[in-house]
């Protein structure tokens, strides 16, 4: 079971970047899928997820301007992210269980300019 992120990179406050995940070794469309950030030298903070009915939920600072969806090409989802911030800046993660475990792929660096 693996997952790959991809689409991280710089960007000014205000724009926008869309992240993608790609999931091998299990079905994505049949379990919840997240997405996770991590400052360096702070803990990992969920900030969106997506269950097998469509049901996403939003850590509080990224309501509104991120949006997760499946990718069912790629096995796996997205994470749509506008109007940008600078406190956006972080490692993003990918996330997903695997029986009593849960999967995580190696992240992809989001800058964001001040």
């Amino acid at each position: 079971v693996q997952l790959v992120e991809s689409g991280g990179g710089l960007v000014y406050p205000g724009g926008s970047l869309r992240l993608s995940c790609a999931g091998s070794g299990f079905t994505a469309s049949n379990t919840y899928m997240g997405w996770a950030r991590q400052v360096p030298g702070k803990g990992l903070v969920r900030i969106a997820s997506i269950y097998t009915n469509g049901t996403t939920n939003y850590e509080d600072s990224v309501k509104g301007r991120f949006t997760i969806s499946r990718d069912n090409a790629k096995n796996g989802v997205f994470l749509q992210m506008n109007n940008l911030k600078p406190a956006d800046t972080a490692v993003y993660y990918c996330n997903a269980p695997y029986g009593s475990a849960r999967v995580w792929g190696r992240g992809t660096q989001v800058t964001v300019l001040s």
